[in-house]
């Protein structure tokens, strides 16, 4: 199952490193961003600093809801899904190739966007690196899982792109409220890194919880 959900995460990959839609996409959304709140808010002051843990967690969730979009209507061009029902394969395979690949893309989007946030507001993280690393994984894994589901779920519906988003965020709501605080108290306050475990623990516990209901469900969406 493994194997097969690493070939259908390196084809949705390849495909993207072709086409390059979805990915520069995000890209240059995470970067409109950032710019739009540098003009809003004087990267001088230093009360600005209050506002960069918010302003990381909008680009990801705004830009992970581009690639989510896209992740499952991509392949109802020429029934590809259809191809992919019938091949010799667990459904949770799809899901899990699927994941992978929007996982990824996601990755990318922090690794050349967080940079260039922190460079733009001369912010700079004092220590615990190592904590903030882990919060973005933990939240952009629970985001992307459920995100991964909840898009199978709506891409056959014909306002798929307006009916993702409104499934997502109630559903997601306790990982951004947990991963938000979290990186709020790692970037300013590490004396206080206990409350800050406390949240990644939860948001952990959360992750877990809705990736193996993804996980034994997915067969059901996909085959709506």
């Amino acid at each position: 199952m493994l194997r097969t959900a690493l070939l259908l995460a390196k084809k949705d990959l390849l495909s993207e490193l072709k086409t390059k839609q979805i990915l520069v996409t995000m890209i240059i959304f995470a970067g409109l961003v950032i710019l739009v709140f540098s003009f809003a808010f004087d990267p001088a002051n230093n009360t600005t600093r209050a506002v960069i843990p918010g302003v990381i967690w909008v680009i990801i969730v705004f830009s992970g809801i581009l690639g989510l979009n896209r992740s499952f209507i991509s392949e109802q061009r020429n029934d590809t899904m259809h191809g992919l029902l019938v091949a010799p394969m667990d459904a949770s395979s799809i899901f899990l190739g699927k994941f992978l690949a929007n996982f990824a893309m996601i990755l990318i989007v922090e690794i050349v966007s967080i940079p260039f946030l922190f460079l733009l507001f001369n912010f700079q993280v004092l220590g615990g690196i190592q904590y903030f690393i882990l919060v973005l994984f933990i939240g952009s894994f629970g985001f992307i899982g459920i995100g991964t589901f909840l898009a199978a779920l709506a891409a056959n519906s014909k306002s798929s792109e307006m009916l993702l988003p409104l499934l997502l965020f109630p559903i997601t709501s306790p990982i951004l409220i947990g991963v938000v605080q979290a990186t709020r108290i790692i970037l300013m306050n590490m004396e206080k890194l206990s409350s800050a475990l406390a949240w990644v623990q939860l948001v952990t516990a959360y992750d877990v919880i809705f990736f193996v209901l993804c996980f034994l469900l997915i067969e059901y969406v996909l085959e709506v």
